[in-house]
């Protein structure tokens, strides 16, 4: 994409428009009101949670994350974290839409293996076309492998979210040529989802044109976790100007800052 074909456009998700281009889980807190706090300093408007580990209403008389988190104020986008198999993301989203009053947008994921959290792409295609057809508007995590986010778009997957690294790892932008392909291929919004560590991390996946972040480790994790997510929130400002901006070419050799014409001699 060339620099004059970079125009600014809105994130807009299952035709409804967002402000912020930061999106963020609620797991790994210490408690309840750092999760607030977080995700307030963080100003994104979209907020995921793992159904199956949050109590949103499934368990009468705990604790409920809605009580703080309120759908009210943010977009709550229920995953399937947890899950290992079509069926049971299928279950879970459909747990998620009764909790929630009738709610579609959901992040898909099926997972591989503990060791690895990386997505099983078999299982998540599978889910991914029961759910589209079940009338879900389906985010989803996958791998970095263009012809599979290629193929996850067009099931009707309204977002696809490959990761950066694998989830919880902190390791950055690993393999930032593939993400490349994809964004050049993508017909829905490409948001990088797992891998991210620290702000420059995040600065770097706007950069390569992605519409938006997810992330939830690298803030919960940081020494302090309220400050990281505002980082994190003009961290993710800074790399969209950037990418709008266009970055100036890379060179071998130096070039001189001032014009070396009329030097006084």
């Amino acid at each position: 994409m060339t620099q004059s074909s970079r125009t600014d456009k809105p994130l807009v998700l299952a035709g409804r428009t967002y402000n912020s281009r930061l999106l963020v889980g609620t797991g790994k807190y210490k408690d309840l009101d750092e999760t607030r706090l977080a995700i307030e300093a963080s100003g994104a408007e979209i907020v995921t949670v793992a159904v199956r580990r949050t109590n949103i209403g499934q368990n009468p008389g705990e604790p409920n994350l809605l009580d703080v988190i309120s759908p009210d104020r943010y977009t709550i986008l229920p995953n399937t974290a947890g899950c290992y198999d079509a069926v049971e993301a299928v279950r879970t989203c459909r747990l998620a839409r009764e909790l929630l009053d009738g709610h579609k947008l959901v992040k898909l994921e099926v997972l591989a293996d503990q060791k690895t959290l990386f997505p099983n792409v078999l299982e998540t295609l599978k889910a991914a076309e029961t759910l589209v057809k079940d009338g879900f508007d389906v985010m989803v995590y996958t791998s970095d492998d263009p012809i599979i986010a290629r193929q996850l778009a067009e099931i009707g997957c309204i977002a696809v979210m490959p990761l950066a690294g694998l989830i919880g790892t902190g390791l950055g932008i690993c393999n930032p040529y593939n993400l490349r392909i994809i964004l050049e291929e993508a017909t829905v919004p490409v948001l990088v989802d797992a891998g991210v560590g620290t702000a420059s991390d995040a600065a770097i996946a706007m950069e390569l044109g992605c519409e938006a972040v997810l992330m939830n480790s690298a803030i919960a994790h940081a020494q302090h976790p309220v400050l990281m997510a505002e980082a994190m929130k003009h961290a993710i400002v800074a790399g969209r100007l950037a990418y709008l901006a266009g970055r100036m070419p890379k060179k071998l050799y130096a070039s001189a800052s001032s014009p070396l014409e009329g030097l006084i001699r």
